[in-house]
């Protein structure tokens, strides 16, 4: 009987090691691999994988494209142009992690090889003179013809972007005058998804807006040759977040903001701004140093903002009186709770008349206590095991 009890313990004990065992047991994911190129006329799902980007890829109207986690795309510059286009109607749904975010790159990995990723949708836009339309200048192409963006519909949805990276893109367009951005967002509305983005090292702005009323929350750029972040064409995103910026090597404004020149009635809102130059960084474009710019009638309201190494140039710069007598004077440029580390001066103005900037009671105000954006380091803001929040 002692024997048949030890017996079966023993057996107890393999049978309760063999259920370790195989609750420790990973299964390790293995990456699809192919090729995305063409007109994309049918909706796609793309598991995990490594891609290759060929040309300029459009997603028509009515198609949804999908990339699950941890994918990689990768184009490749002397196969000619690359770029991941969402034509208006169409949607590109890019389901990254924190730590398995979906990276967008090219196998040069030199700033300015590819276009990016370049979003349509017909949310309303203010061009010049007012136009509610206007000229895209990413350069592409329909049928022979130049995209032209702009609607009447606030609520456009183009998909959802989550913990997505883009590398080395803002391309310029052999024509000399068409340039593509890390992101380029035409016309994109409100029931867009814009989360946890980084754009890195491109050869021009890391995102520019065109118009349209999608806010973006958790946004880095990080080594972009030209401003860090960018709009025009009377932008009106009212919930953005947590925008990043450092600028290293190369770098213009932190934010370039404009209006083409037209007194808009509204403005973007943004909390939590951290603008970063490095030391050494120089200009792309002589002159165009400065943290924050508002030129031709733009405008914002801005809080919580934290600004370092801009020695060079101030923190906010009005460009011309008309902006400075409408935009500043009329209560449309808010810029409150902001820190300045260093000696950066506070403002100046642009051209060669000097003016006089006096900001409403309430709408210019120092901190001590400017914390600037809040993000959470992971995998998706690491690039080759540096992190990218400096």
């Amino acid at each position: 009987m002692k024997k048949l009890v030890l017996s079966l313990s023993v057996l107890s004990l393999l049978f309760a090691s063999c259920s370790e065992d195989n609750d420790e047991t990973t299964t390790t994911k293995i990456p699809v691999v192919g090729e995305i190129s063409g007109d994309l006329t049918t909706n796609k799902t793309y598991p995990y994988g490594n891609y290759t980007l060929s040309g300029i890829v459009k997603i028509q109207s009515g198609v949804t494209l999908t990339f699950e986690a941890g994918s990689k795309i990768t184009a490749d510059k002397s196969n000619g142009t690359d770029a991941l286009v969402v034509l208006n109607g169409g949607k590109l749904i890019v389901n990254g992690t924190a730590g398995e975010p979906v990276v967008f790159t090219e196998s040069s990995q030199v700033p300015g090889s590819w276009g990016g990723i370049i979003m349509y949708g017909d949310a309303p836009i203010v061009g010049a003179s007012s136009a509610p339309s206007a000229t895209a200048e990413d350069g592409v192409l329909v049928n022979g013809v130049a995209l032209t963006y702009g609607g009447s519909n606030p609520t456009h949805n183009g998909g959802s972007l989550k913990y997505v990276r883009v590398e080395y893109a803002g391309k310029k367009i052999s024509d000399g005058t068409s340039e593509m951005n890390g992101f380029s967002f035409y016309s994109v509305g409100s029931g867009t998804v814009l989360e946890n983005l980084v754009s890195y090292k491109g050869a021009d702005d890391g995102f520019e807006f065109y118009g349209g009323t999608v806010s973006a929350t958790n946004l880095i750029s990080y080594g972009n040759f030209d401003d860090s972040f960018d709009w025009q064409d009377g932008w009106k995103g009212q919930l953005n977040s947590n925008w990043y910026a450092y600028q290293t090597g190369t770098g213009n404004f932190g934010m370039e903001i404009e209006a083409k020149t037209v007194d808009n009635a509204f403005w973007p809102v943004i909390s939590g701004i951290t603008l970063k130059r490095s030391t050494g960084t120089v200009v792309e474009t002589p002159g165009e140093y400065d943290a924050i710019q508002f030129k031709k009638q733009g405008n914002g309201y801005f809080s919580n903002i934290l600004v370092e190494g801009f020695t060079e140039g101030v923190f906010c710069r009005i460009q011309e009186t008309t902006t400075n007598n409408a935009q500043v004077t009329g209560g449309k440029i808010k810029l409150t709770n902001f820190k300045i580390n260093g000696t950066t001066p506070q403002t100046g103005y642009g051209g060669s008349t000097a003016f006089t900037i006096t900001f409403p009671s309430g709408n210019f105000t120092t901190s001590t206590t400017a914390t600037g954006a809040s993000l959470t380091n992971g995998a998706w803001s690491t690039v080759n095991g540096a992190t990218l929040l400096q």
